[in-house]
C-alpha cells in the first residue's frame, strides 16, 4: 500500500492538502459540488458559511471521515503530500490515523484515565511504549497547553476537566499519533469565551508544525486565527482569499453579503 505521509524531503512541499473535483453525497442528494483548493503547509485555513453550507462535508471529506454515514460518497481528489488518500489502494482507517480530527464537542474517552487519552492511539498503533510514552504523552499536552494543569493528576478522569481542557486533552489526543495536517470542526463553539481564546492561540502555536484546516461560524475566529478563509454557500466554494483581503475586499456578493451579515 503507498504510504500517506510523504518523504522527510516532501514534507515541506508548496502544497499540503491539494483538492480537485471534489463532489459529495449523502444518498441522493449532493453536499459539495465540484470544490477545488490548494491549501498550503504550516498555516491555518478556515471554512466558513451558513448552516449547511457543507464546510463540516468539506472537512470531513478530507480525512474520508464522510464515508462513515451510511449511504454517503465522494468523487474527485484530495491528494495530500502527493498522494490521493482516495486512490484505490489507500485503506481510509489509515488516512483517519494520519490526519488528526477535532470534533465540535470535546469527546475524551470517559473510562480511561488522561495519561489513557493521549496515550491510547499511540500504544495501540506502536509509535511508543514505556519511557517513551511518557515522554511522547508529557510532550503532546505541553503541545496543548494543559501539561501544567494535569501533570500531578494523570490517572484522574477526563470528566473532571473543564470543557475547554477536555477539548486541549482531545487535541492533545490527536497530535498524539504524529499527524502532519489537523482538522478542526467548530472546535471552540462549545466553549466559554476564556476558554475559546485559549484554543484560539494554541491553533496559531501549532501551525508552525501542523497544517491546520478549521470549520468555524465564527467569523471574528476565522479572522483571528487563520492564514486563509474560504467561503461555502449551498455546497459551492464561492470564494477563497487570503484572510485579510477576503474580509477587507471580498470579490463575491454573496461574500460580501455573508460577511456583512445580510444573510446566515
Amino acid at each position: 500500500m503507498q504510504e500517506l505521509v510523504a518523504s522527510e524531503g516532501q514534507s515541506q512541499a508548496e502544497i499540503a492538502i491539494d483538492i480537485q473535483r471534489l463532489d459529495a453525497w449523502y444518498g441522493p442528494s449532493q453536499a459539495l459540488f465540484d470544490v477545488n483548493l490548494s491549501i498550503l503547509p504550516l498555516s491555518v485555513s478556515a471554512a466558513i458559511g451558513p448552516s449547511g453550507s457543507g464546510k463540516s462535508t468539506f472537512v470531513r471529506c478530507l480525512n474520508r471521515m464522510h464515508e462513515e454515514v451510511f449511504g454517503a460518497r465522494v468523487t474527485g481528489s484530495v491528494v495530500i503530500e502527493g498522494v490521493n488518500i482516495y486512490a484505490p489502494t489507500i485503506n481510509p482507517i489509515y488516512v483517519r490515523r494520519h490526519i488528526g480530527m477535532v470534533f465540535q464537542q470535546p469527546n475524551p474517552l470517559p473510562s480511561r484515565s488522561i495519561y489513557e487519552n493521549v496515550a491510547i492511539g499511540a500504544r495501540i498503533n506502536g509509535l511508543a511504549k514505556g519511557r517513551a510514552l511518557d515522554e511522547l504523552v508529557e510532550r503532546r499536552l505541553r503541545q496543548a497547553a494543559l501539561w501544567d494543569e494535569v501533570k500531578d493528576r494523570l490517572s484522574g478522569a477526563p470528566t473532571q476537566l473543564s470543557g475547554g481542557q477536555q477539548q486541549r486533552l482531545c487535541i492533545a489526543r490527536a497530535l498524539a499519533l504524529e499527524p502532519h495536517i489537523v482538522l478542526m470542526d467548530e472546535p471552540c463553539s462549545a466553549l466559554d469565551p476564556i476558554a475559546t481564546l485559549q484554543v484560539e492561540d494554541l491553533i496559531r502555536q501549532l501551525k508552525q508544525h501542523y497544517t491546520i484546516v478549521i470549520v468555524t461560524h465564527n467569523l471574528q475566529q476565522a479572522a483571528r486565527v487563520a492564514d486563509r478563509t474560504a467561503f461555502f454557500l449551498s455546497g459551492h466554494l464561492v470564494e477563497e482569499e487570503a484572510t485579510a483581503e477576503f474580509f477587507s475586499h471580498p470579490k463575491q456578493k454573496e461574500t460580501e453579503d455573508f460577511i456583512t451579515g445580510r444573510f446566515g
